[in-house]
């Protein structure tokens, strides 16, 4: 006949709390989320010209104080701009580049950009995810009108790199959830 042991109540509700429902992470290693205060995107004509520096600083995070958006110079019509996009966590000493992080976790990023009122495209460059799916930290910005509009650009951790669209830039089927998301205001003259 099997002897049945019981454990005593204490150690049973330790041994539960100590396996919690939400670590999903299989025994692999906790990814923390950054904190971005700092969104720069440098775009540099391709047949030479003013490079034009658009800025983001929120140095509160989700605080109270509305972050400082800032564009050195209007862009031009008609003109192919090569964008790089660099963040940075300006609150950490010394001031942290997130940007490499972004590349190294390729399969989990994507960069989406999108222009208001007609100013312009966006189409990706190197580097590519390890599926020749985007990242978006370097694209190309194409100007077309002349107008007042806006660049949008959305950083999104884990999108749905293969749903239809997404690969092409289009946020409609990317899913995730946004890392970051930033408008600057420009002018395309």
């Amino acid at each position: 006949m099997k002897k049945l042991r019981f454990l005593p109540l204490g150690m049973i509700a330790m041994l539960l709390a100590s396996c919690s429902s939400d670590d999903n992470n299989n025994g692999g290693p906790v990814n923390e989320e950054e904190v971005i205060t700092t969104v720069t995107v440098q775009l540099t004509p391709q047949a030479g010209g003013t490079s034009v520096t658009l800025t983001s600083r929120d140095l509160d995070g989700d605080g109270p104080t509305a972050p400082v958006i800032t564009v050195s110079d209007n862009l031009t019509t008609n003109t192919v701009y090569n964008g790089t996009v660099t963040l940075l966590n300006e609150i950490a000493n010394p001031i942290e580049n997130i940007t490499p992080e972004v590349i190294e976790e390729a399969l989990d990023h994507q960069f989406f950009f999108s222009g208001s009122n007609g100013i312009g495209t966006a189409a990706y460059s190197a580097p590519f995810d390890s599926n020749n799916n985007p990242i978006g930290v370097n694209f190309t910005f194409t100007t077309t009108n002349a107008a007042n509009g806006n660049l949008t650009v959305i950083l999104r951790h884990e999108p749905n790199k293969t749903a239809q669209g997404v690969s092409n830039g289009d946020i409609a089927n990317a899913g995730g959830e946004t890392d970051v998301q930033v408008t600057f205001p420009v002018v395309v003259e």
